[in-house]
């Protein structure tokens, strides 16, 4: 706000500061507000600025009190790390015939609002905007949206994705600048040897294998064709990826099904291990993709229940595509009418023996994709889709989670501009009509923004 404001109408800062108490308030139910101090300086806001920082909040909700001339903020905003949401808001909703000009002062930061803007944009600084009645259920909606955007985009930011082995040969659209990732959008790729699963997999108690077989047994409906070495091998390999991401500070991963399958130690593939993972919040990806590990641990903290998927096949009769990968998915989004099944299937896909994997059809109804491209450098797409997940027919023979997904725009329209815009065939799919949500964090993070 303007300082020189005091002079004119005195008690205008603590009226205001006031005001954003009260709509920090009225946000209460869906994050935690640090309230700062009305700025009315340079070294004020710079001075707040560094407190939020320091107190390691997820983003910054700016509010202006008044007009407040950018030029105090200009540099605070070029440097600052924290996501950015200008609130475009007023204390009252409308003019009335009794205002005077004082009630002109307090309600007048739209102005403030455009040259803030304006310096950020300037800056080329990306940030989010909601002009909204703050007394409205509709202004707290968009705020939760950005709050879970900023969440997300921080926790992004600092993000370790540990790849076992290496990624699959020749699978393009995999393939990242790790330099570019990381200083563009800060996840962080390392890559970690099958070995050191070895070694993990030995280490795990007998007691945690034990604990965890029978934690299944109690949550899922468990193929009795499973034997007791299938079930206990798996879960030391649940336990020993665990184990190593915790002590490696990763919180997404990914393993590749030749790098397990070659290294000559392993007996069988670590499927339902991804899947349980997943419901436990890690960011997963396959053959090494560490775009989409990032991409599902993304889905996790800005909605929840984020599932690792790719697009199998098209089905015209319902205008939907057949959604499934070799056996991994988050068994958060399966049906809530049918059991989620632990079964033996046999797979060729890396020459091991069986892996136990979990089977189940996804929940019918609103979903969204999402897929992070690769534009070359530091620049980055996110193709997202709307649609809906089909009440579709079982299909008895296919022994991984899957479920048929009708986009909003069509399958045709859909699948001609994912193609067209590079969209890669692993993604992160969220239950709900999300895309407005991903639009949020594009705009937060410096992503292009591409709906098909």
């Amino acid at each position: 706000m303007q300082a020189l404001y005091d002079h004119m109408i005195p008690g205008i800062t603590e009226r205001q500061a006031g005001y954003a108490q009260e709509v920090a308030d009225r946000l209460g139910g869906i994050a935690e507000f640090v309230v700062g101090p009305p700025v009315k300086s340079r070294a004020d806001a710079e001075r707040v600025m560094r407190g939020f920082e320091n107190d390691e909040l997820d983003g910054v909700l700016v509010v202006m009190l008044t007009y407040g001339p950018a030029m105090r903020v200009a540099r605070l905003f070029n440097e600052n790390r924290l996501p950015v949401c200008l609130a475009n808001i007023q204390p009252e909703p409308s003019v009335t015939p009794a205002w005077d000009m004082a009630d002109m002062t307090y309600n007048q930061g739209i102005h403030g609002a455009q040259d803030t803007a304006n310096a950020m944009v300037r800056a080329g600084r990306a940030f989010d905007v909601v002009t909204e009645d703050w007394n409205t259920d509709a202004f707290v909606h968009r705020i939760d949206r950005w709050a879970r955007a900023a969440r997300a985009i921080t926790a992004w930011r600092s993000l370790r994705i540990g790849v076992f082995g290496y990624a699959m040969n020749d699978m393009g659209d995999i393939r990242v600048d790790e330099n570019a990732l990381l200083r563009a959008l800060g996840p962080e790729i390392g890559f970690i040897a099958p070995g050191d699963l070895w070694r993990g997999m030995a280490q795990v108690p007998a007691d945690a294998v034990s604990e965890l077989m029978g934690w299944e047994d109690g949550r899922f409906a468990v193929d009795s064709a499973l034997s007791a070495e299938e079930r206990e091998d798996h879960a030391r390999m649940q336990l020993a990826i665990e184990s190593i991401l915790t002590n490696r500070g990763c919180l997404a991963y990914s393993t590749h099904f030749d790098a397990i399958g070659e290294d000559g130690r392993f007996s069988r593939l670590p499927l339902a291990a991804a899947s349980s993972l997943m419901a436990k919040g890690y960011g997963y990806g396959a053959e090494g993709d560490a775009l989409a590990a990032a991409m599902v641990y993304a889905g996790h903290q800005l909605v929840g229940r984020g599932h690792f998927t790719e697009m199998y096949a098209m089905d015209f009769p319902t205008d939907s595509i057949l959604m499934s990968h070799m056996g991994e998915g988050n068994w958060e989004v399966a049906r809530s009418d049918e059991p989620v099944r632990l079964i033996k299937r046999s797979l060729g896909i890396g020459k091991l023996d069986d892996p136990p994997t979990f089977l189940f059809r996804i929940q019918p109804g609103p979903a969204t994709l999402a897929s992070l491209v690769s534009l070359g450098g530091e620049k980055f797409r996110l193709v997202v889709s709307e649609g809906e997940v089909l009440d579709s027919q079982p299909l008895p023979a296919l022994e991984m989670p899957y479920g048929q997904f009708r986009p909003a725009t069509g399958l045709r329209r859909c699948m001609d501009g994912w193609l067209t815009a590079g969209g890669t065939h692993h993604m992160v799919m969220n239950l709900g009509h999300r895309a407005e949500d991903w639009r949020v964090f594009c705009s937060l993070a410096g992503i292009e923004y591409h709906p098909v």
